[in-house]
């Protein structure tokens, strides 16, 4: 044998080895597929599932809803957490649903749960954004990567992409696009994945929060516990702020940090001095906002925490009030979620930093004003065709006096003439709740290409 056969028989190996590999990786796939054909299938919903946020549980009961009724009610459900105790006091562990709990370090029990699943679905709303923090984003493109390692099929279901740094964008445009199918609840979140470079296949619908529905019990929840906690009765009704604190945010990864700024170790708050000073003055404005429509429309002031992160600064606005008595805190550690639809949906006007606090009002439809700090409620005020009147972006605001100005004289055309938008809201419920029907449809149809057996 001479030299030059040395590389050929070396390249032929390494040719047969991966010939090897890919057959074997084929087999894999196709005995997945058959042991899928024979068995239940199991799917995973990833998202930020256990936290006392109103939207999210509003999300997820409708995606296991979804799902249930497109791979019918005995498809097993496996529903990851870093609070078991939390996700535990609205969805009920069953024989075919299971709550997993994983560790704020989720690399490897992520990747272990992807691979024991039939379907990975991705249900944070807010998936595709660095606001809250980089480690949710993460877990998120984590989850993708793992999914497509093991050709398991992964769908990002009615989410939404916002603010990037430079550092995610680019790991966005790279495992995003590994998802087979991103399915984005606006227009302006699908071409924000387009522009970072994200080739998925990507189809915009609406918010799957949409479909829910409260109880009956709970339509007239905002006058019944007025009257049970003897406060005082406004002339006519309640005016609703849903308030976010935008300086705890984004939340960062230390080794250590001050105990009451942890929110999971590793996780803190951004706090500082000059953030907690901004926060306060957060507190203020809006504290001075309530008071006025108090004392010009006498409205009484429900301040409502779509997630318990969001009581410190409710306590702190009516600390701040000079008419603290006309005003109540209905926070989501408090009341579920059909409790906090039905109180969003009995106000007479809602001025929220919240999406979903304006997603699950809409059905009423109540008038609205946003004070928003990212992308996300302006992608849906400007489907409603309210974002040039209604919609006030706190960063670009300057955070001073003039956004708040803007936002009272706002709130007084609404009061005087509630009537205004009512029929940019009703019809903007009507298009969204179809958009969020769509969902269903969609995952149907994907799993269909796909040869997996769905209802009709």
């Amino acid at each position: 044998m001479n030299e030059l056969d040395v590389p050929n028989l070396t390249d032929r190996q390494d040719r047969d080895d991966k010939l090897n590999i890919d057959h074997k990786n084929l087999k894999s796939s196709h005995n997945r597929e058959q042991n899928f054909k024979q068995s239940v299938p199991k799917v995973l919903l990833v998202g930020y599932n256990g936290a006392n946020n109103t939207g999210s549980e509003a999300r997820l009961i409708s995606i296991i809803k979804d799902v249930r009724a497109v791979l019918g009610p005995d498809v097993c459900i496996t529903i990851p957490t870093l609070n078991e105790k939390n996700l535990r006091r609205y969805i009920k562990e069953e024989a075919n649903l299971k709550i997993v709990p994983i560790p704020s370090i989720f690399f490897f029990a992520l990747k272990k749960l992807v691979k024991e699943h039939d379907l990975v679905l991705l249900v944070e709303g807010s998936c595709y954004m660095d606001t809250w923090t980089s480690a949710l984003l993460w877990a998120f493109l984590w989850t993708t990567k793992c999914a497509n390692s093991s050709k398991i099929p992964c769908i990002a279901y009615s989410v939404d992409a916002g603010d990037l740094s430079p550092l995610n964008k680019f790991l966005v445009k790279r495992e995003a696009s590994k998802t087979d199918l991103i399915i984005t609840r606006t227009k302006l979140a699908a071409d924000k994945l387009k522009n970072i470079g994200v080739t998925a296949p990507i189809k915009n619908t609406a918010d799957s929060a949409f479909t829910f529905q409260k109880d009956d019990n709970d339509e007239t929840i905002i006058q019944d516990i007025w009257t049970k906690e003897s406060l005082p009765k406004p002339e006519k009704s309640v005016v609703g702020f849903a308030v976010v604190d935008f300086y705890l945010w984004p939340v960062v990864i230390r080794p250590w940090g001050k105990s009451k700024d942890r929110y999971k170790w590793p996780y803190y708050f951004s706090r500082s001095k000059k953030r907690a000073k901004k926060s306060d003055d957060l507190s203020a404005r809006w504290a001075a906002l309530a008071d006025k429509i108090i004392e010009k429309h006498g409205k009484s002031i429900a301040l409502i925490c779509m997630e318990e992160l969001d009581e410190p600064l409710a306590l702190n606005i009516i600390g701040k009030m000079q008419h603290s008595e006309n005003a109540h805190i209905f926070t989501s550690n408090e009341f579920n979620t059909s409790q906090m639809t039905g109180i969003l949906q009995g106000l007479e006007l809602l001025i929220t930093s919240r999406y979903h606090a304006a997603v699950l009002s809409l059905e009423s439809p109540v008038p609205q004003i946003a004070v928003a700090h990212d992308p996300r409620l302006k992608g849906l005020y400007n489907e409603l065709g309210i974002d040039k009147e209604y919609l006030f972006d706190y960063r670009l605001e300057n955070a001073g006096k003039i956004v708040w100005d803007k936002v009272e004289k706002q709130a007084d055309d609404l009061l005087g003439n509630p009537k205004k938008i009512n029929n940019k809201l009703k019809q903007g419920y009507s298009q969204h709740l179809m958009g969020a029907e769509k969902n269903r449809q969609l995952l149907k149809e994907f799993l269909i290409e796909r040869g997996w057996e769905v209802r009709p």
